[in-house]
């Protein structure tokens, strides 16, 4: 079997949102790389009309550039976990692979099953989301976490105290893997879902909402964020850059969210928001 394997050249603060967008286009598989990220698929089972739309709709922002190749199928994986490395975030949270050693020092350790997709921690907004998530109290609250990926923030709210976590995605593929990562960390209390939040139905409203998203998603579901909300309950969104905040915060003012704290790394941002 032959596969069509993308390069990928970018912005490295641009890799994981580009993953995301080309995973539309039909790829399965990625693999960070030091100039962007390699993507794969199946061969000439993918769109390239999507993929032009994708350079085009970043064009502004970042020069991306594409190279494609046929290659025979092999152990992509075996390559990929070699140089996966675990993340440290604020010397509380460890997020590591199976194959990395227990570290007892760290308050916090999440594990996760390694798919060559996004969603490994590994980006600056997956680093602020668990930063602040550790400033926030989850005991015995309902979580949301919306667009979940691989559910990484799912079993930072499970291992913080939260009572239930209703996580969901667009992606089939990062439910499956959400939910490996979900049974590995011993957290019974997530249920995931996939779809998107116009989609769902939830029994009860939230006490906490996750969104690590991108900044036009989360502005277009700002509203249903806030019905969902319970009144004092905190949205944490990232996924956007610092300059995107106020736009943000405009947005939110609609709906009774003020801004209870900020955080940014390498221009990539997060906000925590407080229903009033």
């Amino acid at each position: 079997m032959y596969y069509t394997r993308l390069q990928v050249t970018c912005d490295k603060d641009f890799s994981e949102i580009l993953t995301a967008e080309i995973a539309e286009a039909g790829f399965d598989t990625f693999m960070e790389t030091e100039t962007g990220f390699e993507a794969f698929v199946e061969e000439q089972k993918f769109d390239v009309d999507l993929l032009n739309e994708v350079k085009e709709k970043y064009k502004d922002v970042t020069n991306i550039v594409y190279a494609f190749e046929r290659i025979e199928k092999q152990n992509w994986n075996d390559e990929w976990e070699k140089s996966y490395h675990p993340i440290d975030v604020e010397g509380k949270c460890l997020i590591r692979a199976h194959f990395h050693q227990h570290d007892p020092s760290f308050q916090y350790e999440i594990v996760i099953t390694l798919k060559m997709s996004f969603g490994t921690g590994h980006h600056q907004t997956t680093y602020l989301m668990v930063k602040s998530q550790m400033s926030i109290d989850h005991k015995d609250k309902i979580v949301m976490d919306a667009g979940c990926g691989t559910a990484i923030l799912s079993v930072m709210a499970s291992k913080l105290g939260a009572k239930k976590i209703e996580a969901f995605d667009i992606d089939e593929w990062s439910i499956i893997n959400g939910k490996e990562n979900a049974e590995v960390n011993g957290c019974k209390n997530i249920h995931q879902r996939q779809g998107k939040i116009s989609d769902l139905t939830f029994d009860d409203n939230f006490d906490i909402i996750l969104a690590n998203i991108n900044k036009n998603v989360l502005l277009g579901e700002m509203a249903q964020y806030a019905a969902y909300l319970n009144k004092d309950g905190y949205l944490l969104l990232s996924g956007f850059f610092e300059d995107d905040i106020s736009d943000l915060l405009k947005e939110a003012s609609r709906y009774s969210l003020k801004e209870a704290s900020r955080d940014t790394k390498e221009n990539w941002a997060s906000l925590l928001l407080q229903k009033k």
